[in-house]
C-alpha cells in the first residue's frame, strides 16, 4: 500500500465551523381594547373579560367601570396572532348576544 493514502486527514486543515445564531427579537405585541357603548349591560362586559381575558372578579369589575367612564380599557397585550384572535372571539361572541360591545387591537 502506498503511502498517499494512509495519510492523516485530521490534522491541521480541518475546520470547525459553528452556526451562525440568528438574531431573535421578540414579536411585536399588541394591545386589546375594549371601547364602551350605550347599551351592552355591565354584566355581559364583566362576564366577556372574565371569561375571554381571564380576569378575576374584581379585576373586570375594575376594568369595565374603566370602559364605561373613560370610553375604552385595555384588556390585555398580547403577540398579534392571539390578539387578532380575541378581538374576533371578544366581538363575534357580543354580536350572537345581541350586544354591539367592540374591542380592537393596537401595537404596543
Amino acid at each position: 500500500m502506498s503511502d498517499e493514502f494512509s495519510h492523516d486527514w485530521h490534522g491541521e486543515n480541518d475546520l470547525a465551523i459553528s452556526p451562525a445564531k440568528p438574531d431573535l427579537q421578540e414579536p411585536s405585541k399588541y394591545r386589546v381594547l375594549m371601547l364602551n357603548d350605550d347599551y351592552t349591560p355591565m354584566d355581559f362586559v364583566i362576564e366577556v373579560l372574565e371569561g375571554l381575558f381571564s380576569m378575576g372578579h374584581e379585576n373586570a369589575k375594575k376594568t369595565m367601570m374603566q370602559v364605561h367612564t373613560e370610553g375604552l380599557a385595555q384588556c390585555g397585550i398580547y403577540p398579534f396572532e392571539i390578539a387578532e384572535a380575541k378581538v374576533e372571539q371578544a366581538n363575534s361572541y357580543a354580536q350572537q348576544h345581541g350586544h354591539p360591545l367592540q374591542c380592537t387591537m393596537e401595537e404596543e
